[in-house]
This record gives structure tokens, sequence and C-alpha cells, in this order.
């Protein structure tokens, strides 16, 4: 599908050519974002969340009872219709209350996990990782990515402190683009790595000098630790500066780059500024840190600016999947690693790339791609915290945790956004968050692709290899669906690997602005659980096999996060559209729904967001109820035809993407519906109908004022108007002869002897039709 870049109403024509937005009324004042650690839940807290869960089931127990079932057995001759509206309705129900007793279950797990956590000190962590000889391979998938947002990510990833890391952004742009401005972004693009390698490097020599003179005092015997620590102290200061300076000098036009300044250069820049000041104080103290210890600090100096950087285009190579999504640019290099490669040109122009054994002979056209111990995939819009790899890795080497394939922090929003949809949208962003965190407590955790170090072994376990074209291509993650990383969370633990959420906020990750590009991606979202369910089954049957011990708990929170949406959907257009018997309605069904938005406000606001946000999130959801049907119907068509459905990107530029017509047209269509059905039932005295229907006119309303706008539906609605009407000039149909004669000496045989006759029989055709021509002569 192609998306619309327009110009957004309220900016000017300098806004929309520099890169800044326009703030809106009710965006994001705050800018600083929450703190690493969650704070620890109080027990009244934990209390009142166990009493929520509680109240739910037994309010839905109660509807049952009291209503449905005393209405039918009070009005026997009712009729079939009754019947099956009561029926109908109390399905409905009971998926919607389920779905709101899952997210109290979840939340309630985060808040047991909040509570247990005990961050690892800095010891430990610098202590683990002294001899450390594994790697960590960072993968940046981009397409189409603003140089300056990807610039941000590499940066955060390059400056993680490991020992061996290597950053390589996978570009998956057409490689030769004709139109200029393209061609510059992606020259552009692809010099990033070089560039910030180039930067590095200075700094990498120095530290990596000293720690080398100070292991050559300590072979030698010379060194004396009162001596060593004014040196020490000064690296740490030369490290800190050099990370302010660039700090400095950094261009701040949103709210994304004040936090990649502030938490990223800063932040990293304040932690050593923390060890300049313990060890002067062990330096007024007379004191000092073992040489064991202050190996341990001149090697983290050395592993923060030493990362190594390259750029890899899968679409140069034919011999690699060229499929138009993320899961198989991933997938293309992952396939690559721990082998070495020589270039080989086809006759067709093409270049392929073969296996080498490992001793050949180095030259110019080998291609060494390294392997490593461990991957993080991190999508190109996202920021890492100073030492996410180290914590997260840790964790996986953890007694206990061996079969551990997958941790994360699940990605928080960047606060401060410009627009009140990007404020609202992070705020369901870190809502999410919270959810999946407790979803972890019951081993229940899903995959979430922006941020995630992965076990390669775990992979490796997976991975399913087909012949495609005479080329051997790999699939680690599948792209059967456009959610590869919920089918891959369910491929690995058929596999006997878990995945586990780290209970901390280490990763960002950016937030659609504006209305076109939330489509794009919701739509994704809600595309593909329902086809993956079956594989849950299969998951479980194997595990059942395993003897493995499966909760209840974690299957209904499973089950949930795959089919909510669609359930969801297709029941909230029921409560819209169609007009239920009065005697069906009943307070307990609103008690039953009160602990959940009780929960998620109070939620909501632990987040820095306003309590009040749950009105805005529900008609958020109103709005978005046309995508999320959208992408259900998606998935029911990919299951019945068995095509799959085509991975698109969500949309990240300045300007405002354009929304399709039908989503913008539905809201309204939503706002007059409830309006009709309020004005039927004030005349029919439904009482309750008629505060359900106000109730979704007023927040469909103010949810299309403040996250679509009446200016831009207007832009939209005409521009899929006119895309709809426009007919573009037919072809005209060749009369030549498809047929082109050729002389032996104008024949290329090196593409008949590569290709055969399956694409070049027009030769053969050609040289035959000359050699008859000849004969008849």
């Amino acid at each position: 599908m192609q998306h619309q870049t327009v110009k957004t109403s309220s900016e000017t024509p300098e806004q929309v050519q520099g890169t800044a937005r326009r703030r809106q009324w009710g965006a994001e004042k705050r800018s600083e974002p929450l703190s690493i650690v969650h704070p620890t839940p109080s027990r009244g807290k934990i209390a009142r969340g166990r009493v929520g869960i509680v109240i739910t089931i037994l309010a839905w127990l109660t509807y049952v009872i009291s209503t449905i079932l005393r209405q039918l057995s009070e009005n026997p001759n009712a009729g079939f219709r009754f019947e099956l509206e009561a029926a109908s309705y109390l399905v409905v129900v009971t998926f919607l209350t389920f779905s709101a007793l899952m997210y109290l279950v979840a939340r309630q797990g985060a808040l047991y996990r909040f509570r247990d956590h005990r961050r690892v000190p800095r010891g430990e962590l610098d202590r683990h990782f002294a001899t450390y000889d594994d790697g960590i391979t960072v993968l940046v998938p981009s397409y189409a990515e603003e140089p300056q947002v990807v610039r941000g990510t590499l940066w955060s990833a390059a400056l993680q402190e490991f020992p061996d890391l290597r950053v390589v952004l996978l570009l998956d742009d057409p490689p030769n683009p004709t139109d200029p401005a393209i061609r510059e972004r992606l020259d552009t693009t692809r010099a990033l790595t070089t560039e910030i390698e180039a930067q590095l490097l200075a700094p990498a020599g120095r530290f990596t000098a000293a720690l080398d003179r100070f292991q050559a005092r300590v072979e030698d015997g010379t060194t004396i630790a009162s001596e060593e620590l004014p040196v020490l102290i000064g690296e740490y200061h030369a490290a800190a500066q050099w990370l302010e300076t660039m700090a400095e000098n950094e261009t701040v036009e949103d709210h994304v780059d004040e936090f990649f300044v502030d938490l990223v250069l800063m932040g990293l820049a304040r932690e050593l500024r923390l060890t300049i000041l313990a060890l002067e104080a062990a330096q007024a103290q007379q004191d000092a840190p073992s040489a064991g210890r202050t190996l341990e600090l001149y090697l983290r100096l050395t592993r923060i600016f030493s990362a190594r950087m390259e750029t890899f285009e899968r679409k140069q190579f034919a011999s690699l999947s060229h499929e138009a999504n993320k899961a198989m640019n991933l997938n293309a290099y992952i396939s690559l690693m721990g082998k070495r490669w020589r270039r080989e040109e086809t006759s067709a122009g093409q270049t392929v790339l073969r296996p080498v054994a490992a001793d050949a002979f180095a030259a110019a056209d080998i291609v060494e791609v390294l392997d490593s111990t461990y991957l993080l995939t991190l999508d190109a819009d996202s920021l890492l915290l100073r030492d996410y790899c180290l914590r997260l890795v840790y964790l996986l080497e953890s007694p206990g945790n061996e079969r551990v394939a997958v941790t994360q922090t699940p990605y928080s929003s960047f606060r401060g956004a410009p627009t009140r949809i990007e404020r609202v949208a992070g705020a369901t962003t870190d809502i999410q968050h919270i959810l999946h965190q407790g979803m972890t407590y019951f081993g229940a955790t899903f995959w979430v692709g922006a941020n995630a170090v992965i076990r390669k072994d775990a992979i490796e376990d997976i991975v399913e290899v087909e012949d495609v074209g005479g080329f051997e291509i790999r699939t680690y993650i599948q792209d059967r669906t456009v959610i590869e990383d919920t089918e891959s969370s369910v491929d690995l633990g058929t596999h006997g690997w878990s995945l586990v959420n780290y209970p901390e906020r280490l990763s960002y990750s950016a937030t659609p602005p504006d209305f076109g590009s939330l489509v794009v991606q919701r739509r994704r979202w809600a595309n593909g659980g329902l086809l993956i369910l079956p594989k849950l089954w299969n998951q479980l049957r194997e595990r059942r096999f395993r003897r493995d011990r499966i909760l209840y708990r974690e299957v209904l929170l499973r089950v949930n996060y795959m089919a909510s949406i669609a359930w969801a959907s297709f029941g909230l257009v029921f409560l819209l559209a169609y007009p239920y018997d009065s005697r069906l309605l009943s307070p307990v069904v609103f008690l039953a729904a009160l602990p959940y938005f009780l929960a998620m406000g109070s939620d909501l606001r632990d987040c820095g967001h306003r309590f009040s946000d749950i009105f805005r999130i529900y008609g958020f959801n109103l709005v978005l109820l046309p995508v999320n049907l959208a992408g259900v119907l998606k998935s029911l068509q990919q299951a019945f035809t068995g095509e799959k459905i085509a991975f698109v990107r969500t949309p990240k530029v300045k300007d405002r993407t354009a929304a399709p017509a039908l989503y913008v047209v539905v809201p309204y269509a939503i706002v007059a519906f409830s309006l009709l059905t309020l004005w039927r039932n004030i005349d029919d005295g439904s009482w309750g109908n008629v505060i359900f229907a106000g109730l979704n006119a007023l927040l469909a309303a103010y949810a299309i004022r403040a996250y679509i706008g009446i200016g831009n539906s207007v832009v939209d609605i005409t521009l899929g108007m006119l895309n709809w009407l426009y007919v573009g000039p037919r072809k005209k149909r060749s009369t030549a002869s498809p047929v082109v004669p050729k002389t032996p000496e104008e024949v290329d045989w090196t593409s008949i002897l590569y290709h055969g006759d399956r694409r070049l029989n027009r030769d053969l055709r050609g040289e035959n039709d000359r050699r008859r021509r000849v004969s008849l002569r």
C-alpha cells in the first residue's frame, strides 16, 4: 500500500521543511522519563489488585445469574429472538470481561515482579564480564528511515559497554534509486556507521592505550595503588568530558533528540561522573581499589568506546531473500554469520555469495561474517540506555536461565510528545510495558521485536531451510505473518525455550505522531494473532508430551494476547450497532468493568500520565475500531487463501502521513450512529442504552477532533476520493515482435549457460528464425 505524506494543517511551511512539529494543545508537558527501576508497590496496592480480580469474577457470575438466567426463566414465552439476543449479549459481555480480567491478572503479576526485583550491583556486572570472551551483534534493520533517526539508534547501540560488540545496520532500501532526494538520503544513511566508528576511534585508542600501560605496570610489578588512582581518575574525566562535548554539539529539534542527549549521552556521562566521585573519595581517604578492581574500571572505558560498525544491504545480493519484511532482512544476515563467502558476478550482472572454506586464501572478493553468542535486534527508531546489553546478557547467563532464549525490556514511550495522538498512543505503550512484565510472572512472555537480546543457539533450533531458485534460504524468524516476533515466541516454546522480560525501563521506542502512520502500525499489530493460535495448541501438546508444567493462567494470557483484539473489535461492533433489549442491561456489567478502568487509571498515573486518560484511550480505541477490524479480516483472508499479507512498515517521516479515507469516515459514522441510537432509546426509555450511546458519541467525537483533526479529515477523505476516481492512462500494446533475431556474435552466451532456456529462450527462437530465413533463400 502506498502512503501519502501531506503537510499538516497546523504547520507552517518552514516547519514542514524542517524537522520540528508544532506542539498541540493537550500534548505532553513532561519531558523527563520515568525512573529505570519501577517503584516498589505498596502492600495496599497489591491487595487492591487482588480484590479487583475477585470483584470482576463475582460481578460476571452475578450478572449471569441475576439477569440472563432470571430473564430466561421469567420469560419462557419471550420468543426465539429474545433468547438469541440474550445468548449473543452474554457471549459479548463474557469475552470483554475476560479481557478485562486478563489485564488485572497480568498487572498483578507485574506488581509482584516490581516488589521482588533487586537490581544487580554494578560491581557484580564488572566482575562477571572482566574475563568475558563471548560477543553480541546488534542488528538494526532499516527501511526508508530518516538518517537522523537511524543515527540516534546506532549511537545508543555503539555506546553499550560490552566486551565484543558489533553493530550492523541492515539497510533494506532499493540499492540504486533514481530519485536524487532518495539517493541522497540513502547515501547519508550508508555513511552513518563509518562516521560513528571514525568518531569513536580517538577515545577508543586513548583508553585502550591507558589499559595497556596499566597492564604492563602490573606485569612489571611497578604499579602502586596510590599512584594509579589519579591516572584512572584522569581517564574517567576525559571520557565524561568527551560525552559532554558531544552532547553540547548535538542539534535538539524534538523530544526524541532531547531524550538522546539527556539520557543516552548525558546519562552515561553522569554515571562516569559518579565513578569519579567514588574514586576521588577513595583518594581523599587515602585508600584505593585493588589492582583487579582497577583493571575492571579500565576495561569499562575501553568497552564503552570500542564498538565495530558496519552496513549491510541484502538487496545487493541475488542469493539472499528479498522478501519485503523486517524478518527476512534479519534472517538474511543471520544466515551468513560464522562463515566466509565469496562474491561472484553472474552473467546477468547480479552478485551472489558462495560459501568458501574457512581456511581459504583471503582475497578482495571474500566476505567474512563473524559469529556471536548473542544477537540484539533493534528497531531503527529505538534507543537503548547505557547498560542494556550488560544487564540482559547477565540475566541470560545467571543460574537457572540456561534455556531462556530471548530477554528484553518492553519499550517505553518517549516523553514530551508534541501531538495529542502521540501522547495517548504513548500512554498505551507504557501500559503494555507493565502488562508484558506481568505476563513473564506467569510464564506467558511474548517477544516484542523492537529491542530483544537473543541467544543465537535458540534460533538455530527453530530455523527452517528451503531451496529458492537454487539458493539456500534459512528462516530463523518466521515471516508467515506480519507479527513475526509473536510467532517466533510460540516456535521457541515448542522447542523447549522460554522468554523473560527484564523488569526495568532500559529501552524506548518512537510512537506514531499522526493518525495515518498509527493506522499502518495498529493494522499490522491486529493482523496475524488468529493465524498463530493453532501453533500455540501444537506447542502445548509438545510440552505436555515432555511433561512440562503448564499453568492455566499462562494459556489464558497467551490466548487473550493473540485473539482479544478480534473478539473485542467484533464485540464492540455488536454493542454499537445492535439495539439489544433493555432487559439484558444491568448495572452489574459496569461493576464488572469498574476494577479494570480503575486499575488502568492508577497505572497511567504511575507512568506519569493522567487518570482521566482512561476516557481518552477509550475514544482512541473507538476511532481505531475500523483499523483493528481490517487487521483481523486480513488474518481471516490469509487463513482462507493461504497467501501471505504484505508487510507494511510504519512510516517514519517528519510530515503527516495521510490516512486511508475509509478509516477516517468510519469514526464519523460511529458518532452519527451513536447519536441516532441515543435519540431512539430516549423515546423508548432505555436509559442504559442512552448512557452507553451518549458516552460513545461524546468520546468518539472528542477522539476525532483531538487525534485525527477536522481539517485533516477533509484532506484525507478528499485524497481518498480522488485516488478512487483517478484512472491512469492505459498502456498501449506493443505491436512489435517480441522476438529480436540475433547473430551468433550478438547472443549472450554466458547468460544462456547460466539461466538455461527458462528466461532466454527468445535468443534461441531468434537464432532459429534467422537460420530458417537463410535456408529459404
